[in-house]
């Protein structure tokens, strides 16, 4: 019976993951405080007055940004203060406040440099999540696919490079991917797992070195005959969810 391991949460899309000690779900909602701001990079079309879907590759992101591994990152839940920090330098803004928003484009508008396609802006809406896939979903990765993988490639996968909500451990390598439809009990919260996660060329960056030194989507091709690794699912029942709680199918 599978375990929580490890719980994150994107609070900016594509920067910093943060650890959680534990999440309190809530139905047809995605962790809270996860993607809840983006980076457009140049007009991405977003109406805070009217939130919907964009595609990633209209905001900064690691699919086409790998700098952004470079930096570290914390958001105050209670503030905005959004904190950066990297080898360059780095900086504090509230991203509650316009002037904050501001300050936070100017900096990264300097970091970015030639990855800039227009002006920066900082985008966010009351109760929207940047999801990938624009649905308000948890994300969750088996570890032992993650380890599998490293054997196959011969070097030590980060499970960080997928970037998902909730790591899990004691199922079979990839044995998540046959259990779209299924409901479970993850701790006290109830989930559907509605849909297999397609990888892009993100988990090709090292969360550590920001280097694109892996082809993790072209080996999941190549081996298997599809780019899945991990899954999503939609909360259908609230509840506490801590490291140690396990999911159980129904």
């Amino acid at each position: 019976m599978p375990t929580v391991e490890t719980l994150y949460r994107f609070p900016v899309k594509g920067f910093s993951p943060e650890r959680l000690d534990h999440v309190v779900l809530e139905p047809g909602r995605p962790v809270a405080g996860d993607r809840i701001y983006a980076v457009e990079n140049g007009p991405s079309g977003f109406d805070p007055t009217a939130p919907a879907f964009q595609p990633k590759m209209k905001f900064l992101c690691l699919m086409k940004n790998a700098r952004l591994a470079r930096l570290s990152t914390t958001l105050d839940p209670e503030t905005h203060e959004w904190r950066i920090e990297s080898a360059v330098g780095g900086m504090t803004a509230g991203l509650a406040a316009p002037e904050g928003r501001a300050a936070a484009e100017a900096w990264l508008s300097d970091f970015m440099d030639d990855e800039l396609r227009g002006p920066l802006r900082v985008l966010s809406a009351p109760g929207h999540s940047f999801s990938d896939v624009g649905k308000p979903f948890i994300s969750l990765i088996n570890l032992a696919s993650v380890a599998a993988l490293s054997l196959i490639i011969g070097r030590t996968v980060d499970p960080l490079r997928f970037r998902a909500n909730v790591n899990l451990t004691g199922w079979p390598p990839f044995a998540e991917l046959d259990l779209v439809g299924r409901e479970a009990q993850l701790g006290e919260a109830r989930v559907t797992i509605v849909k297999r996660t397609r990888r892009c060329v993100a988990t090709n960056v090292d969360p550590a070195t920001a280097e694109r030194d892996m082809a993790i989507p072209a080996t999941l091709q190549q081996e298997f005959d599809h780019m899945d690794c991990g899954v999503y699912a939609e909360v259908t029942v609230g509840g506490r969810v801590a490291p140690g709680d396990q999911l159980k199918l129904l």
